[in-house]
């Protein structure tokens, strides 16, 4: 059995999995409030180095021996993923209805089909409903919906030309033919518990298991009105990365080709030399 060839070859269905994350933070490097996703490959020298002294088996016996040998020919593997939620650089759009959160681990809410799911994306508009909504048509919900558990629907008139929104996510409108300001309801800012838990599911939404998962932050500081927080996808690292994995494909390839043709070919040319 050439344990080398299916070692090689599950080392390149790695490398695959990490061009296939790759790919996607490049085609995600414009999308507004994007956060970089990571893959942890698995090495043995270092789980060794970690786990040595929890072997099922003394290191010095046979029984050792071969317990170790048996996990040197397992190969590398994706072994965790995670999500770098640092804040991406703002830009400036002067859009009133443009909002970026300036603190990590914060999110907007919004309703869905599937239920409320939260978004660092904060290009914000309105429908022919007069409600703030993102560019999905998703609802942007209000304070008011942790709170007292109401409807949480922000609305913003066609008559509100002047509308202005504070740090911590309070909105105020102008009262009709008048540039004074009312307030209108407060962004939701929320805070997930465990940020950890937070699971991707295309629209640059965040899904959670329960609602109580989360909580509103109240005097949050961080809401910037007329801005967008932009992708935090290094560009130069994710290519330095693609260039990386190409190579190691590569030289996996150049493996599984030394095992299947070089080393079958040179053991048939013995086997013949002695018949």
């Amino acid at each position: 059995m050439q344990t080398g060839y299916y070692a090689a070859a599950a080392g390149m269905v790695t490398q695959f999995n990490r061009l296939d994350n790759i790919a996607n933070n490049l085609a995600n490097v414009n999308t507004a409030g994007f956060k970089e996703d990571n893959l942890v490959v698995g090495d043995f020298m270092r789980i060794f180095q970690e786990k040595r002294d929890e072997l099922p088996n003394a290191n010095q016996t046979k029984e050792g021996a071969k317990f170790i040998n048996r996990t040197m020919t397992r190969v590398p593997q994706i072994v965790d993923s995670f999500t770098n939620q640092s804040v991406g650089t703002l830009q400036s759009t002067s859009n009133p209805l443009d909002f970026a959160l300036t603190n990590e681990g914060l999110f907007f809410a919004v309703r869905t089909p599937q239920g409320i799911r939260l978004t660092r994306d904060g290009s914000f508009s309105t429908n022919d409903e007069g409600k703030l909504v993102t560019k999905q048509g998703y609802e942007v919900l209000a304070e008011e919906y942790l709170q007292n558990g109401k409807n949480g629907s922000i609305s913003i008139a066609n008559s509100d030309v002047v509308v202005a929104v504070d740090k911590n996510g309070q909105i105020s409108t102008n009262v009709p033919n008048s540039v004074t300001l009312t307030p209108n309801k407060k962004l939701l800012i929320a805070q997930p518990q465990d940020i950890s838990k937070l699971k991707k599911e295309g629209d640059n939404l965040y899904a959670f298991d329960d609602i109580k998962d989360i909580v509103a932050v109240s005097e949050s500081g961080s809401v910037k009105q007329g801005f967008i927080e932009k992708s935090n996808v290094n560009a130069v690292k994710m290519m330095t990365q693609l260039i990386e994995t190409n190579r190691l494909v590569g030289m996996y390839q150049k493996a599984m080709s030394t095992q299947m043709d070089d080393m079958n070919r040179d053991a048939i040319e013995k086997l013949a030399k002695k018949a």
